[in-house]
């Protein structure tokens, strides 16, 4: 069976990878693994990759120097895994039950239905399911309506089909991913204007980022880390992730951007490696 492929990876540039620092690569692994349904592509010594089918989504690393980050630290608010359907959310959320996964919440997001959890070193996940983008509305500074209403999760589980659950589905992906920083003027700074992304939603503390009129690919927020500096070497939580192009010109058009602006980037075979105000890394790929 082909899967359609998902909205928000069809836009000019999308999320295609995480790279998570963990202490325990064991125990966070098999939570992937037996929680998730993410399967395990490559191991190194250091690490494990992980995702669905033969696309790699979640690469996990550890070392000797690796020390906990704290809680107001700049890095991840949560990495969103967005499945290719509302019944593969549903079926997710079956499997969840009937395992005693502890959720954080669930929201109605309006463009989504979103379900947050976390990992066993507290770095945050979010399952999800777009609705049909033609059902969303925008305003007039071509922002997206969004909300954070309850979501009736007592439908969405008995909406689920009654088989098997074996991983996450082909097809599934990061949608999004959410950052903790330091401050959203600077933050507007750069996923807006150096980088190119249109801001496509504000809260209280938080800006909303995206390409191709998606809700979001890129969040930013202070919630927990308002005054954020810059991440120390070796922490635990983001790393790391890929910004991936579907056309050159639009990479291209960024990477001319940093140069512009003498920002510090290495280039290696057609992509560009660098890292926000808080030391979050960054790859631009096509």
């Amino acid at each position: 069976m082909t899967t359609e492929t998902s909205y928000a990876l069809t836009r000019p540039a999308y999320v295609d990878q995480s790279h998570l620092v963990v202490t325990d690569l064991p125990l966070v692994s098999s939570f992937y693994q037996s929680m998730l349904g993410l399967k395990v592509i490559e191991k190194s010594a250091s690490g494990e990759v992980l995702g669905v089918g033969s696309t790699p989504l979640l690469t996990l690393t550890t070392g000797r120097d690796v020390r906990i980050a704290p809680r107001n630290a700049a890095g991840l608010f949560h990495t969103a895994f967005l499945m290719p359907s509302r019944t593969e959310l549903a079926r997710w959320l079956r499997h969840a039950a009937h395992n005693n996964v502890a959720l954080d919440g669930a929201s109605d997001h309006l463009v989504s239905e979103a379900i947050y959890l976390s990992d066993p070193e507290g770095n945050g996940i979010e399952i999800y399911a777009d609705r049909p983008h033609e059902q969303w509305k925008f305003h007039q500074d071509g922002q997206v309506e969004m909300a954070t209403l309850r979501l009736d999760l007592q439908s969405l589980y008995n909406s689920a089909p009654h088989d098997a659950w074996n991983g996450m589905a082909d097809g599934t992906a990061i949608g999004h991913i959410h950052l903790q920083v330091g401050n959203i003027p600077e933050a507007d700074t750069f996923y807006r204007d150096v980088l190119g992304l249109k801001l496509m939603a504000q809260r209280p503390g938080a800006s909303f980022f995206a390409t191709g009129d998606y809700h979001h690919h890129i969040a930013a927020n202070v919630w927990n880390s308002r005054g954020a500096g810059t991440r120390a070497h070796g922490m635990t939580g983001l790393s790391d992730y890929t910004l991936r192009f579907n056309d050159k010109a639009s990479l291209d058009k960024a990477i001319a951007k940093l140069d512009e602006l003498e920002i510090k980037s290495e280039k290696h075979n057609g992509s560009v490696f660098l890292r926000d105000p808080w030391g979050i890394g960054l790859t631009l790929s096509a």
